[in-house]
This record gives C-alpha cells, sequence and structure tokens, in this order.
C-alpha cells in the first residue's frame, strides 16, 4: 500500500483507481481511529476546519490558502466530508491518506453525514457506485464513519464539535465515557453532539429540533458547558452560515463553514479558525479560495 503515491495522486485531482486499494486504506485508518479517545487534545498552532461536503476542489484550494497541507500545517476537521458535493470521494481519500501519514497533524471529528443511513440518502452512496461500480466503497468507508472521535479540543480552551450540545452531557468528561463505535443512533447524546444547533433567539434552555434529531440550545446551557469544562470557546459547524461563520452567545460559541458557494448556488462565504499559541484565535475567510484568505 503506497500513500505517498495515493497521495500524490489526490493533490493532483486524481482519486485512488482501486475498490480494493481504497478498501486497505479504510482498513489502515481505522487502525488509527480506534486508538483515539473520543475528545482528541490538540495543541496550537492549529487551524479548525467546517463542513466540506464534497466540494474537493474547494479542499485543495483551502490548503494552498492556508499555507499547506498536513504535516506542515495542523488541521482539525469538523466532519460532514461526504454527501451534496460531487467529490466526497476524493475528499475522503485525501483526508484518511492524510490521517495515516501524519495522524498527530490531523483531526477528523465525525459529521452527521459520516453515517450510513444519511450517506446513502444524500449522495454518498450514489457516488460510489458511480465511481467505483460497486458499493463495496461506501461500505469501508462507513467502517471508518463508525472510527471517526466525536471532539477535540485545543490547548484545553477551545472545544470543538460537528453539531452540538446535548441535555445528557454536562462536560468534556461526559464525552470521553461514550461508545462511539457505532452507527449514529438516532437519539441519545452521540446524536445530539452530531446533530443539535445553538439558537440566539430561543428563551428556552433546550428544545427539539426541527431536523428530527438533536436538540436546539440557548445560551446558558452553552455557558454551563463551557464552565464546567474549562473552555473560553465553543467551535462547532453543522449550519450554514453565508458569512463564512456566526458568533452566538457573545462570542462564546463559534459557527464555522468551509465549503464557499455551497452546492454551487448558495453564494455564500467560508471560513477557517486559525488558532495560534497563547490563546490567540483569528477567522480567515473567503469567498473564493482562489482569491486567498482574508482576515475576517
Amino acid at each position: 500500500m503506497d500513500l505517498d503515491a495515493w497521495m500524490a495522486g489526490l493533490f493532483l485531482g486524481q482519486r485512488i483507481s482501486s475498490a480494493r486499494d481504497v478498501g486497505q486504506l479504510c482498513l489502515r485508518a481505522i487502525a488509527v481511529l480506534v486508538e483515539e479517545p473520543n475528545v482528541v487534545c490538540v495543541a496550537s498552532p492549529v487551524i479548525v476546519c467546517g463542513d466540506l461536503h464534497g466540494q474537493f476542489s474547494d479542499l485543495l484550494a483551502l490548503f494552498r490558502a492556508c499555507g499547506g497541507a498536513p504535516p506542515g500545517r495542523r488541521f482539525v476537521f469538523l466532519g460532514d466530508y461526504v454527501d451534496r458535493g460531487s467529490g466526497g470521494v476524493e475528499v475522503f481519500e485525501l483526508l484518511l491518506c492524510l490521517k495515516c501519514r501524519y495522524p498527530d497533524a490531523v483531526v477528523l471529528v465525525r459529521g452527521n453525514h459520516e453515517s450510513c443511513t444519511v450517506s446513502r440518502a444524500y449522495g454518498f452512496y450514489d457516488e460510489c457506485l458511480r465511481k467505483y461500480g460497486t458499493i463495496t466503497v461506501w461500505r469501508d468507508c462507513c467502517g471508518v464513519f463508525d472510527c471517526l472521535t466525536l471532539a477535540a479540543v485545543v490547548d484545553g480552551s477551545v472545544g470543538c464539535v460537528h453539531g452540538g450540545l446535548s441535555p445528557r452531557l454536562a462536560a468534556l468528561d461526559d464525552i470521553q465515557r461514550l461508545e462511539r463505535r457505532n452507527e449514529v443512533p438516532t437519539d441519545g447524546p452521540v446524536c445530539d453532539l452530531l446533530w443539535s444547533d445553538p439558537s440566539d433567539d430561543s428563551g428556552e434552555e433546550w428544545a427539539l429540533s426541527n431536523r428530527g434529531a438533536g436538540y436546539i440550545f440557548g445560551a446558558g446551557v452553552a455557558t454551563r458547558f463551557l464552565s464546567a469544562s474549562g473552555l473560553d470557546l465553543f467551535v462547532r459547524s453543522h449550519q450554514l452560515a453565508m458569512e463564512g461563520h456566526r458568533f452566538h452567545f457573545g462570542r462564546t460559541l463559534l459557527t464555522v463553514w468551509s465549503a464557499p458557494d455551497y452546492c454551487g448556488r448558495c453564494g455564500n462565504a467560508a471560513s477557517v479558525l486559525r488558532i495560534s499559541p497563547g490563546h490567540s484565535a483569528r477567522l480567515l475567510t473567503f469567498r473564493q479560495l482562489a482569491s486567498g484568505l482574508q482576515d475576517a
């Protein structure tokens, strides 16, 4: 198995050629991922990225705009690598290659689309079948989905998940005790981490989400979770933000979205969060990745 050759091809826009090789990559990725805790601790400097949704050319441009890919830069990706965009196969293959080659420079958090049920309905299943002529690749990727971590914490002060919080989780330590290596359940704390959303307008602490999974949570919930976890900031993705990012609850919670012009029709900007030593965090926002990043 030649990770370097696969990565070189992917950086040129060429997916891994055979379903068998993808299966080997998935097995190697699983061996790496199962050794990680539910909450991965990361040291700055690090770049936190939101949803990618199969926008492969934007991922390549994002690496260039951020000054390079791993291992020269450390990244935390917050999930939703696949579905809706046409390059979910290539996005996931490249991220897995990078994770296998440079495990300490890449954190892959699970999103709600890293699910057999969701990815079958929203495009990734069909994409794998179209590109490889077999559903084996999709099945192999689903095996990896079940091993992705649930959260990350940067310098002990910035918490990161895909979606949001759960009434069953008071602090980061509670996430460490969850069993994550299964298909995403339809309810419960793992489901909530991947599906929940903040609401600046809701007067309630918790409300059922209109997504059909997870919760809507208010400022008091976020404040207590940050205090119990010793965090200064909580970063998540999961929701399209037209400016590429959105602060909630007095800038204690941040939504980051990293797929510009989502689905080729939304016209949105995209952002990443660059965290430097000394608790310095800077948003970098772009309209088109080819034009580079700008301070927000």
